[in-house]
């Protein structure tokens, strides 16, 4: 009979790598998300983290959280449509709305929960949801939980998304989700094209800003305000508090109806517990910071356009980030994972992204500036990558490890 279990057993892929000493994940961090971070007693440079403005270790978001365990303890100890909806959940959920310029906003635990129940609660078996090829999993694993019809269409793909559109017919609904930008690569979705077809075609969008959220735009409003998009050009923004809002969380913002609605169907948010206190209030404290202190936002462009410029400087095929996320394009596993060991022996910490998270020639090194980094630290980092990239990728011979 079938063991499920079989192929735990002949999982072999990870213990061939720590054979090779090229295992780069799940390290265990000693300190505080900061530019620099402890590892078995060992200083790194960090260019890994999605803390692009800094706030992680700042004192005021360490405050908020104590003065919220103490009025509210640790955890709310039930979902919220229960027992488990405190005034710091609804004023968070009101700070959100008037930062996106929205109606109404929800919060969920998690990024992953809030895709999964957002997208599960508009679409369901009758229905097609559209979806870049390059999108998050937390979406394309809300669209599968949906039972609605997926297509995808090729990354930032116009007329591939067109086609899909004029294909679907007018008596089936339509729901287009994106990135606005990619997590992996760095580029941004062309979204005043893609909200002119989804009105063309009648379909709704909804874009994830995750990591546009407190980066792009003026005030750090995401994407849509880095486009100077109307309100009726998005249907719905979501995205994640473990980003520049340094916490845990995600949310959605939107016409009120549709939030309210979505407060009732989405089961990810019906069957889990609330965000925890502390969690809620450092958002709420992230928020106030961002629009209080333009200036961290102007720190973390300039840290990026000086990495970027560096890399590609150094002979780096960079992609075409537009963004604080960096991809160094490699094209092959090992190499990525060899390159990574080098720099991770002399004390930089970046993140390998092989296949099949990436097409397997899409391989890269993804590199992530924050506010905090000083131009010491960016310099004695790309010193350690120059050396090593040259030895390694561009004379295409392994550092041995």
């Amino acid at each position: 009979m079938k063991d499920i279990f079989e192929k735990c057993r002949n999982f072999n892929i990870v213990k061939e790598l720590e054979e090779k000493g090229i295992y780069p994940y799940f390290k265990v961090l000693e300190s505080e998300q900061a530019p620099e971070v402890m590892i078995e007693g060992k200083k790194f440079i960090m260019f890994g983290s999605n803390n692009y403005l800094g706030l992680a270790n700042d004192h005021r978001m360490k405050q908020a959280s104590k003065d919220a365990i103490e009025k509210f303890g640790t955890g709310v100890a039930g979902s919220r449509f229960l027992n488990g909806n405190t005034t710091l959940h609804t004023r968070l959920e009101n700070q959100l709305a008037k930062f996106k310029g929205r109606e109404a906003a929800l919060i969920y635990a998690t990024g992953y929960q809030m895709n999964l129940g957002v997208v599960s609660a508009l679409v369901s078996k009758g229905d097609m949801v559209i979806v870049d090829k390059l999108d998050h999993a937390s979406i394309l694993d809300g669209c599968k939980l949906s039972g609605a019809e997926i297509k995808r269409f090729k990354h930032n793909d116009l007329n591939d998304l067109e086609k899909v559109l004029s294909k679907a017919g007018e008596d089936i609904g339509k729901l287009v989700v994106v990135d606005g930008v990619f997590s992996m690569e760095g580029d941004i979705a062309p979204l005043p094209e893609i909200s002119k077809l989804c009105k063309k075609y009648k379909a709704r969008l909804i874009v994830d800003d995750a990591h546009a959220t407190g980066v792009m735009g003026d005030n750090g409003r995401g994407t849509c305000e880095y486009f100077g998009l109307e309100h009726n050009e998005v249907d719905l923004i979501v995205g994640t508090c473990s980003k520049s809002f340094a916490s845990v969380g995600g949310f959605v913002v939107g016409d009120k109806e549709v939030i309210h609605y979505i407060q009732h169907m989405s089961r990810s948010m019906i069957f889990s517990a609330g965000l925890p206190p502390a969690s809620v209030a450092a958002i709420s404290k992230a928020i106030e910071i961002i629009e209080s202190e333009p200036e961290r936002r102007k720190r973390l462009w300039e840290n990026s356009n000086y990495l970027l410029e560096s890399f590609k400087n150094m002979g780096c095929n960079t992609g075409h980030t537009k963004t604080p996320i960096i991809p160094i394009l490699i094209g092959d596993n090992e190499k990525t994972f060899t390159l990574w060991r080098a720099l991770f022996d002399n004390g930089i910490f970046t993140n390998p992204v092989v296949s099949p998270a990436v097409p397997p020639k899409r391989t890269l090194m993804r590199v992530v500036v924050t506010a905090s980094h000083t131009r010491e630290q960016l310099d004695r980092a790309l010193n350690v990558f120059e050396t090593f990239y040259k030895k390694i990728i561009k004379k295409k011979v392994f550092h041995k490890v």
